[in-house]
């Protein structure tokens, strides 16, 4: 049995780039939990995923992300991942 170790990194994008990027980053896989902070540090949205939750659960909560996208123009997200 394998231990699993988390890891983070860490991604500045444009505002544009927001959705797009955390799409990208659910398709990669093995993510545990997305962070998105606004050009102050202050996190604007911060949701856990589990294996199950990446469907449907996460359509709305890239609505509401999308709509922050015209409230600034750099954001951070912070991904929690799993390395095996």
């Amino acid at each position: 049995m394998s231990e699993e170790q988390v890891g983070t990194k860490e991604f500045r994008v444009s505002g544009a780039g927001l959705v797009d990027k955390i799409k990208q980053l659910l398709h990669e896989g093995n993510i545990r939990r997305i962070t998105v902070k606004d050009g102050t540090g202050k996190v604007v949205f911060d949701f856990p995923l589990t294996l199950g939750v990446v469907g449907a659960l996460v359509a709305p909560q890239l609505a509401v992300i999308a709509a922050l996208v015209a409230l600034a123009r750099e954001y951070t997200i912070v991904v929690e991942h799993t390395e095996r």
